[in-house]
């Protein structure tokens, strides 16, 4: 059984794996599985009141787990996605409310343009819960090597992916009248608001 295969298995499982993204590695498992969830902000260090995106394969997949998305909230991750952003959308059924911290009508959302061994995990389990693999605060890991020890030994399985581009995604919140960057990243903040600005024209 391959690393790919091993992971998929994992995460089926409930368990956590390091992915591979389109911008750092990732500490990721099954989005529907809530005690998984806890565990992975246990294990990163991080209050669960922090939000933890669902990173799926395709827009098409985002939207089988999110399928209540207000229309302008979906046309404008049409727009973004796949590409390095995290966008916090409304999220008026309340799904995955483990996922979204202090705030369940909303959430965070990503689609990474991803292919290799991440983007062939991505393919097969569709969508996963997914935070940067390190420990709260710390670096973000472009390489398997950035990720900490402590982190590499508690998961299932580490995924090869390469050396990445080590810049998170950029987060952009989308629930109000006017779009916020709440994290500049890979896309910096004028461009991004730019991008989004861009679509109401």
């Amino acid at each position: 059984m391959s690393e790919v295969e091993r992971a998929i298995a994992a995460i089926r499982a409930a368990e956590i794996v390091v992915i591979p993204t389109d911008t750092v590695y990732g500490l990721a498992c099954d989005p529907s599985a809530e005690e998984s969830v806890r565990a992975l902000s246990l294990l990163k260090g991080r209050s669960p009141d922090q939000p933890i995106a669902i990173v799926a394969s395709s827009v098409d997949s985002l939207i089988e787990c999110v399928p209540d998305l207000p229309e302008r909230a979906l046309a404008l991750a049409r727009h973004l996605l796949p590409g390095p952003y995290t966008l916090v959308l409304p999220n008026p059924a309340r799904r995955f409310p483990w996922l979204s911290g202090r705030n369940p009508e909303t959430i965070g959302v990503r689609v990474p343009d991803v292919r290799g061994p991440g983007g062939d995990l991505l393919e097969a389990v569709r969508a996963v819960a997914a935070t940067s693999a390190n420990l709260h605060g710390g670096p973000e890991p472009r390489r398997v090597s950035d990720v900490p020890d402590e982190l590499r030994e508690a998961v299932a399985v580490v995924v090869e992916g390469g050396e990445l581009p080590g810049t998170p995604s950029t987060v952009l919140d989308l629930t109000g009248s006017e779009p916020r960057v709440l994290r500049e990243g890979a896309v910096l903040a004028a461009q991004a608001l730019a991008e989004v600005r861009s679509l109401a024209e």
